[in-house]
């Protein structure tokens, strides 16, 4: 049967056809499983678990509000990084690349706590993010690799990928509260050393191995190259000058980040055009069905991190729940969320990425329109079922856009592929930062929930109609050719 990922694009909604075989390949072995999806959780984990550290650290350092930039970095450095490692892995290998990526993160968190001053800390939440960065990209990459050598299925892999990445951004703030708890602030870095040395002993014995490298005759300088450090550097100015600008819009917009996000945007695509082996191939991003998958990413997340960070904030302001009582109320979100993933990765087994985002984003709007109905005075049992219907969509939209972006992306480009998947979910993070602050402002009140709520409901409806429609083209584009 022929890999999905080496078909034409026909539209822009358009996903491979599904076909079915009276002999159906066998799941991707455990063994590979496991070690890949372990290494994945860092990011997610030390992304949450901050949230819980900041007070600790504001107090060590006497640093005022400058501490949210270890929240910021984090995301800025994930969001750029994720492309780049990706790259990296498609050139020199995706274990090798996870290997380095864990032990950076190791040697980063050991010495995060003795750093002189939140300036200094800043940079270490930097590297950090750039490790953790690595393991996503380098994790489908190595399932891509693993699932082709065993002509195996990759559902269940990915399926784990996004059920532990639900999970443990979800227990993060419960976990660094025991951690801080215990050891202090620095528990949250230090905990990350024991992590990444098992995620490297895991990947190390049970990692599918790189394919042998080539260095070409210039040495590894020139392997190097093969990166393209120019395009990189000119992608990261593009991505960091935009990520400042959304993160701007939460205030006052500083429109000169945009005046300079254009400009080096267009200087990346220009040096992508004339190079031989760009980091990001326009040819990559030439396949509609890919770049659409990354658009639908930004919204769908845009929408998920509206109610991830706007919920809790009018849990906590206006229903007077306070920080406990909303993270016990919106809990159902993650729990609800780790389940719907095991359906969607059941549902797509037979039924292929579109069935599985149909069924997300009906859900996602059924939950936005859910938002509209809840007052400062409404009972508890409302709001955690609210809560609940709000973690369905999350697993089918999660697992159906990884998937799409899995089936379209060329196996030898999957690392860069992946990363840019990551990176659009940061972007959607960002834009929901700067929704949040048109629609509920300082304080959330009522008013603000209900205004979010149909944001959420009308990002949904948008998206639904667009998968119906490619459905539908798939079902007459099959017709047509069974006809022929």
């Amino acid at each position: 049967m022929p890999e999905p990922s080496r078909q034409k694009d026909s539209h822009a909604e358009d996903l491979p056809p599904l076909t079915k075989s009276a002999t159906r390949p066998p799941e991707l072995p455990g063994k590979f499983v496991t070690p890949i999806a372990f290494g994945t959780i860092l990011q997610p984990l030390n992304s949450s678990m901050i949230a819980v550290a900041l007070v600790g650290i504001r107090s060590h350092f006497d640093a005022g509000n400058s501490v949210t930039w270890l929240v910021s970095a984090l995301y800025l450095a994930t969001a750029v990084a994720a492309p780049a490692m990706g790259r990296i892995a498609d050139v020199f290998g995706a274990r090798r690349t996870s290997l380095t990526g864990l032990v950076l993160v190791g040697a980063v968190s050991a010495a995060a706590p003795f750093a002189p001053n939140v300036a200094t800390l800043v940079v270490c939440r930097i590297l950090i993010g750039i490790g953790t960065a690595a393991q996503y990209p380098c994790g489908v990459a190595m399932i891509r690799r693993a699932a082709d050598e065993s002509r195996a299925r990759p559902n269940n892999a990915l399926g784990a990928l996004a059920a532990w990445s639900q999970v443990t951004a979800a227990l993060g703030p419960t976990f660094g509260g025991l951690l801080v708890g215990g050891f202090g602030w620095a528990g949250v870095f230090w905990i990350n050393v024991p992590l990444a040395l098992i995620g490297a002993a895991v990947i190390m014995k049970w990692g599918p191995a790189d394919p042998p490298t080539r260095i070409p005759s210039g040495g590894r300088l020139t392997a190097l190259m093969r990166v393209d450090p120019v395009g990189m550097l000119l992608f990261a100015v593009a991505i960091t000058a935009f990520m400042f600008w959304l993160l701007s819009l939460a205030a006052t917009p500083a429109w000169w980040w945009l005046a300079i996000a254009v400009p080096a945007t267009a200087l990346t695509v220009w040096w992508s055009i004339r190079t031989h082996d760009p980091f990001l191939d326009m040819r990559l991003l030439a396949r509609r069905a890919l770049s659409f998958t990354y658009v639908r990413t930004v919204v769908t997340y845009t929408a998920f991190y509206c109610v991830f960070y706007g919920l809790p904030q009018w849990l906590e302001e206006t229903r007077g729940l306070g920080p406990t009582g909303a993270g016990l109320v919106v809990l159902p979100i993650a729990a609800v969320g780790v389940l719907s993933t095991l359906l969607a990765t059941l549902l797509q087994r037979n039924h292929g990425p579109r069935v599985a985002l149909i069924a997300g984003t009906a859900a996602l709007c059924v939950g936005g329109l859910l938002l509209t109905l809840p007052t400062a005075d409404s009972p508890i049992l409302l709001l955690v079922g609210i809560a609940a219907m709000l973690g369905l969509p999350n697993g089918f939209n999660n697992i159906g856009n990884q998937r799409a972006m899995y089936v379209v992306a060329p196996a030898d480009q999957m690392g860069a592929a992946s990363g840019l998947y990551r990176a659009s979910q940061y972007v959607g993070a960002n834009l929901a930062a700067a929704v949040l602050a048109l629609l509920i402002g300082d304080h959330a009140n009522d008013l603000g929930l209900h205004r979010m709520g149909l944001a959420v409901a009308s990002i949904a409806a948008a998206l639904l109609i667009t998968s119906l429609f490619g459905l539908l083209r798939g079902h007459l584009s099959s017709r047509t050719a069974q006809a022929r």
